[in-house]
């Protein structure tokens, strides 16, 4: 694994967990609003991912 792959996986993980402490503890409303961030950072992923092929890609053409 790349250290940006550690990084994305690592937030995502984070803000699942920072989600569900605030969902019990403080605030539902609060849990679910950081919860949404987790599709969010690996949707972010997939696209970083996808771009770091297509730039593979074209190395290759070259």
């Amino acid at each position: 694994m790349k250290k940006t792959d550690i990084i994305y996986l690592t937030c995502a993980i984070s803000s699942m967990f920072f989600s569900i402490l605030l969902w019990f503890t403080v605030n539902r409303e609060y849990g679910a609003y950081v919860g949404i961030w987790v599709p969010s950072i690996l949707g972010l992923w997939a696209v970083h991912k996808l771009a770091q092929i297509e730039k593979n890609q074209m190395k290759e053409e070259e």
